[in-house]
């Protein structure tokens, strides 16, 4: 999973991304300081995962993995080449989401390039410049799929298409909408073109410690982006860059006990990686023994079989079934052989949807 991290300059995108994947990309009090875009990994954290080292006495544990994408400073103009440029815009399109970092605390030694704090007016000038950028695209290839559907009838559902998602970007509305009323084949088609206002999106907001212990509620700009949230049906949640900095440097016991002491249930990590998993749909499943205790990232809905493939296309095709335990069971006996004796490990073949917590041995023969 790639997360592109997107907001206007100086609203704490590369300190969020530092503080995300402790990767250290540049950041600093002028606009432009990220030029090329940074990437780097972050644990998925996942507490069951101790339990099965414990239980498996593994030797090793490999957390999901998610990537986050820093990416410069967008400002008005974007599309067409202001600041520096839509060569940014080109980044975002190879990412699975965009969570969108806001600011919303105010500052007098931080510089705002607009001037002033305005979350909302900043949110604007970022989609209206991917909508911008979105509408170049779609007229090229609306301009080639129209003379292609001519010769080809064939190809006439996706210039249809084309043109629906047209009518919104002209009218200032992102394509999710637009995709939103097609059937799953032309959907599929036009998630093809990556479009960058197809994307979910994940709204961040940069609050002050002293929003952080109620999760912004008395932040009144937090209100108005949850608010427009809940309107595009995104997520939004509040982080705050400089208690992420402060977390990122210590260990799991530390990190509980400082969050514990801030009065605040989650890390900025934990609601971004929750948030995203909800939004794109995904689940994790385990395998584990003496050598290994490691957790895996898949759609909902996926099958044993493609759950098999993650770890090794080997797996996939030679398929024979898969010894599935759920993991709430093992932690409850305190063992995969006394959920086994109770009768609580499970023999599934090739149409066994795989869920959340599954403790999953894959049997196979190539």
């Amino acid at each position: 999973m790639k997360l592109g991290i997107v907001g206007m300059p100086n609203v704490g995108k590369s300190s969020l991304f530092n503080c995300l994947t402790q990767a250290g990309a540049q950041s600093a009090n002028y606009p432009f300081c990220t030029i090329a875009p940074n990437s780097g990994v972050a644990r998925v954290p996942d507490k069951r995962l101790q339990t099965l080292e414990r239980i498996y006495n593994s030797r090793k544990v490999t957390p999901a993995i998610i990537e986050f994408v820093d990416i410069a400073g967008l400002v008005k103009g974007a599309s067409g080449g202001e600041g520096l440029g839509n060569q940014f815009l080109a980044h975002i399109r190879e990412v699975d989401a965009i969570v969108h970092v806001a600011r919303c605390f105010k500052d007098d030694n931080v510089t705002h390039v607009e001037g002033s704090v305005d979350p909302l007016r900043d949110i604007d000038v970022i989609n209206l410049e991917l909508i911008l950028s979105d509408l170049e695209m779609v007229e090229k290839w609306l301009a080639k799929a129209g003379k292609s559907a001519r010769a080809d009838k064939s190809l006439q559902a996706e210039a249809d298409a084309l043109k629906l998602v047209k009518a919104d970007l002209e009218a200032g509305k992102p394509a999710r909408g637009a995709l939103d009323k097609m059937g799953d084949e032309i959907r599929d088609i036009i998630l093809g073109f990556n479009l960058l206002t197809a994307k979910p999106v994940l709204y961040a907001l940069n609050v002050s410690e002293g929003d952080m212990t109620n999760d912004g509620a008395d932040n009144a700009d937090v209100r108005k982006v949850q608010e427009l949230a809940k309107e595009e049906n995104a997520k939004a949640f509040s982080v705050c860059a400089s208690v992420e900095e402060e977390i990122s440097t210590l260990n799991d016991d530390e990190r509980e006990a400082f969050l514990r002491d801030l009065g605040v249930e989650r890390s900025g990590l934990d609601k971004i990686i929750q948030a995203s998993y909800a939004l794109l749909g995904l689940i994790s499943f385990f395998t584990a023994g003496p050598k290994e205790a490691r957790a895996w990232t898949i759609k909902n809905g996926s099958r044993a079989p493609q759950a098999a493939g993650k770890i090794h296309t080997d797996f996939e095709r030679g398929f024979i079934r898969a010894e599935v335990i759920n993991y709430d069971d093992i932690a409850r006996l305190g063992g995969a052989a006394a959920a086994k004796d109770s009768g609580l490990m499970r023999v599934e073949g090739k149409d066994y949807v795989v869920k959340d917590g599954d403790v999953m041995l894959f049997r196979f023969n190539v």
